[in-house]
Parts: C-alpha cells; sequence; structure tokens
C-alpha cells in the first residue's frame, strides 16, 4: 500500500472524521483512510476475486478511451473524438481548453460528465454505470489573461475491475493534503506532462510520487522534449517501459511489482 509523505500523514489523520461524511454516496474501493501503521488503506478494500482486465488505449492528447470488463466505453478530456469503435457510453471533460472539451457531444452518449459546473462551484459526480464507479475531485485552473478559476478542472476516478484507475485532467496545482485523501489509493494514474500549459515538471513528478500508483501513463506532452524530461525525472523512483502500441490490458493481479511509468504509442 501507499505510504505518503509525514506531513500529509498527519492531515489525513484530522481528515479521516470528516472524510466519510464528504465522500461519495456510492461505497468507494478508493477513497482512503490512515490506518494504525500510517498507511493508505482504502476504504473497504478487498483482494479481487476475478481477474477481469480493463483496456486502455491512449487516443492523443489527453483522451483515452477505457473499456470495462462489462463493455462500458469510457472517453477522457472528450472534445468530440474517441478513437474508432462505438460511441463511448460515458465521457468526461474539462475546460481549461476547447481540445479538452466539446459544446456539442455526440447525442448518442449517454452519460456526459463535466469537470466544471457551469452554474457556479465545483461538479460533483457520482455515477455507477453497469461494472464502474464514477467520482470526480475538483480543482482550480488559471485563467488565460491572469487569476484563478475555482474548480474549474476535476480529476476523475474510475473504479473498476477492483481498480482505480486516475485521470488527472488539466491540473494546474499540486492537490492539497484534503484533495489526495479524497483522491485516495489509485493503482493507474493518467497524468499530463507538458510541463507548461499544466503543472510544472518537478511539481508533477512530486505529485505523482506522492500518490505512488503502481502504474502511471504520461499524456499531454508535445513532442518529445517535455516527455523526456518527465521521464529523467521520474527513473530514480520508477521503472520506465514504452510500448510502440498505444492499447493495453490491465488488470489489479497483472499490476507491476514495482511502481512503473508506461509511455503507450511512444517511438
Amino acid at each position: 500500500m501507499t505510504v505518503l509523505r509525514k506531513g500529509v500523514l498527519a492531515a489525513l489523520a484530522v481528515l479521516t472524521w470528516t472524510l466519510f461524511s464528504a465522500a461519495p454516496a456510492e461505497a468507494s474501493k478508493c477513497v482512503a483512510y490512515v490506518d494504525n501503521g500510517a498507511q493508505l488503506v482504502p476504504v473497504g478494500y478487498a483482494p479481487a476475486q476475478a481477474a477481469d482486465t480493463v483496456e486502455v488505449t491512449f487516443v492523443g492528447h489527453a483522451t483515452f478511451r477505457l473499456t470495462t470488463p462489462a463493455g462500458v466505453i469510457i472517453a477522457t478530456d472528450y472534445a468530440g473524438y474517441a478513437g474508432p469503435g462505438p460511441v463511448p457510453t460515458v465521457v468526461t471533460m474539462n475546460h481549461a481548453h476547447e481540445t479538452h472539451y466539446t459544446p456539442f457531444p455526440d447525442p448518442a452518449i449517454q452519460h456526459v460528465l463535466r469537470g466544471w459546473n457551469p452554474e457556479g462551484g465545483p461538479a460533483e459526480h457520482d455515477l455507477t454505470v453497469a461494472d464502474v464507479y464514477i467520482r470526480n475531485v475538483p480543482t482550480d485552473i488559471r485563467r488565460w489573461g491572469g487569476g484563478l478559476e475555482r474548480h474549474g478542472n476535476s480529476i476523475f476516478i474510475f473504479e473498476v475491475a477492483d481498480l482505480c484507475i486516475g485521470h488527472l485532467g488539466h491540473l494546474h496545482h499540486k492537490p492539497t493534503q484534503e484533495q489526495l485523501a479524497l483522491i485516495g489509493r489509485l493503482d493507474v494514474v493518467l497524468a499530463p506532462v507538458d510541463g507548461t500549459y499544466t503543472l510544472n515538471l518537478l511539481d508533477m513528478i512530486e505529485v505523482l510520487q506522492d500518490l505512488r500508483a503502481s502504474l502511471v501513463i504520461p499524456m499531454h506532452y508535445f513532442g518529445g522534449e517535455s516527455l523526456r524530461l518527465f521521464l529523467a525525472g521520474m527513473v530514480e523512483a520508477f521503472e520506465i517501459e514504452v510500448s510502440r502500441e498505444a492499447t493495453m490490458e490491465v488488470s489489479l493481479r497483472t499490476l507491476p511489482r514495482e511502481p512503473t511509468v508506461l509511455v503507450l504509442g511512444g517511438p
């Protein structure tokens, strides 16, 4: 299990009593609490009883196509294109840039989850579709003209096949200690690593080291330089793998034994 830094652990211990009232109504296996051994432990955690796999395809930019064992198709940061194949069942969007959302999603999509609330305040998603439970943790974004937009981005978390998969969206700041607690345990993190439009690389690397997921899949990089710098910063704490294939299958039982960065569709 993930061991967080002492400062985070102290804050999480204080937050333990408040998390249950703030946590999603649906029973989560990823929302976390701190046990007496100073470990981050998911609420309701139980070992997987089946080797169900989730198919993960990197479509490009910040869009991944996730296919669950029950056949639910999810497209992340959907801007109108979700790769070849059937129309997604669920899409998530963020609105820091127009390449992360569309105002005209395909009407055949059953569930359109916006990472911001058009009416103001944080977006709140608590949705179960067949075998996947989807929730979000709102974060703030920088405005083009300066200043801050509260709750303009969401970290979406997909709980499926006993996996906790987190998409960081267009993350602009290091999550607070409370946000880290609400994110909880993540097995797979889909992380933007451009280092400019989103969080700078040094802070992003620190966030990913704090989350300590088994598998990190980079996204939202422009050319090879930002990706190279990111990999160089991760090499001491994570194994590095590059796959020319854009699609992989992952299950709780096939997660790497050592924390690993996997570049999908790499050179």
